[in-house]
């Protein structure tokens, strides 16, 4: 399950602090837009210099790269412990978050060759989204909640992928990394929002340690399939292993595509207690600046509560893209996720969750992107999930900004 640690209270960064921080990157922004005429790495556009292109890396294929991704709430109850739970990530109230500072080295494979060839990718975050995407055996071992507060460091990513040119080419991923499921995820330049949505929250894993094999049927159809110990896990209950795969599909014109994946195995915690996970993505361009986004996932497990009892848990996500210009984005997502046993969100406490997110990214430069948001919670549950479980919705406002290096 999705379940963040326990963290310390401490004197929080104030909101003002934060807004004047904000008010800086933007008349930032506005002057790199205005001088900056390409659209590198932040570091190239600042020094000239890419460590990608050395001599070393590139007789090599390697590319090191990676991003910075920090921001603020502002929670209108402004409760005193500056909490926004049960929402992850952008959690804290009132506080500037350096939620993500990732750096990463990767050489790809070359998925058009005609010879086997090898590559494989390490990534290394800090930050306060470090501890919600914890993997069993390995990131929990790394930083005491005492030492750095809220801050962390994960491993969320470190894997061999070998090529095969064996019919349309097969590829194998072995070793730790991100889920396929869902349509949001955990590396903040690919999301369009800030927040995120309870169903990737706490309906789904975030990482796995196994093996993970993708084959081309053809130009349009990509098949997945392959083997991890579970959810989150690096290295403990190695004998539980999950089934992880599924399929996509992409039309000719890239303006349409479909996935379905699913995972399904044994638990970690209860033996011979399955637990299923199956998610379905299908996003569709309405015209040429508008695009739509429909997820579905359904979760079954067995003995999941305190009396053993099986537990359900589905929702749905909704969003709609409109490019406003060719560097401003608004965006509208719609979410309703059911704990129908109350074995996600908040134990023991049953209920239907919903949000409203609206939404703007705004990149001055190519590197660069700004993403304001506004954030309305309400909850049908059996105890008030929000503002220390005393009202049953809550109103935030929020801003991070994406450097990528």
């Amino acid at each position: 399950m999705k379940q963040p640690k326990a963290v310390l209270c401490a004197s929080p960064l104030t909101i003002d602090k934060t807004s004047i921080f904000f008010l800086f990157l933007l008349l930032y922004s506005h002057f790199a837009s205005t001088v900056m005429a390409h659209d590198d790495g932040a570091f190239f556009a600042l020094t000239g210099r890419d460590f990608s292109q050395s001599r070393l890396f590139k007789e090599h294929g390697i590319n090191i790269d990676g991003w910075l991704s920090m921001g603020g709430t502002y929670l209108t109850s402004n409760p005193d412990n500056h909490s926004n739970a049960p929402i992850t990530f952008n959690d804290r109230s009132g506080e500037f978050q350096l939620n993500q500072l990732n750096m990463y080295l990767e050489r790809a494979v070359d998925m058009e060759s005609k010879h086997w060839n090898v590559g494989g990718r390490v990534d290394l975050m800090f930050g306060t989204d470090s501890r919600f995407t914890h993997a069993r055996g390995l990131d929990n071992r790394w930083i005491s909640d005492k030492d750095l507060r809220f801050y962390d460091l994960a491993l969320p990513q470190t894997y061999l992928e070998v090529f095969a040119p064996l019919g349309n080419g097969l590829s194998a991923k072995i070793g730790h990394f991100y889920t396929l499921l869902g349509e949001e995820v955990v590396t903040a330049p690919n999301n369009f929002f800030y927040s995120h949505a309870y169903t990737m929250q706490y309906g789904e894993p975030f990482t796995h340690t196994g093996a993970l094999f993708s084959y081309a049927l053809n130009e349009n159809f990509t098949l997945n399939a392959g083997s991890v110990a579970g959810w989150d896990n690096f290295r403990e209950n190695l004998a539980n292993w999950n089934f992880l795969g599924g399929v996509s599909w992409t039309n000719d014109e890239a303006t349409s595509a479909v996935s379905w994946s699913v995972i399904s195995g044994d638990t970690d915690d209860v033996l011979d207690a399955n637990r299923t996970v199956s998610s379905l993505v299908i996003s569709h361009g309405l015209t040429d600046k508008l695009q739509y986004v429909l997820q579905h996932d359904f979760g079954f497990q067995e003995q999941a509560t305190a009396t053993g009892q099986d537990a359900f848990w589905y929702g749905i996500n909704q969003y709609l893209i409109y490019d406003l210009t060719d560097s401003i984005s608004a965006g509208l997502r719609g979410e309703w996720f059911r704990d129908a046993n109350g074995t996600r969100v908040l134990t023991g406490n049953p209920g239907d969750y919903f949000a409203l997110t609206a939404g703007v990214n705004w990149k001055p430069q190519g590197w660069l992107t700004l993403r304001p948001e506004v954030r309305y919670d309400w909850a049908d549950a059996k105890i008030n999930p929000y503002i220390n479980h005393s009202k049953d919705h809550q109103l935030q406002f929020a801003m991070d900004v994406v450097i990528e290096f």
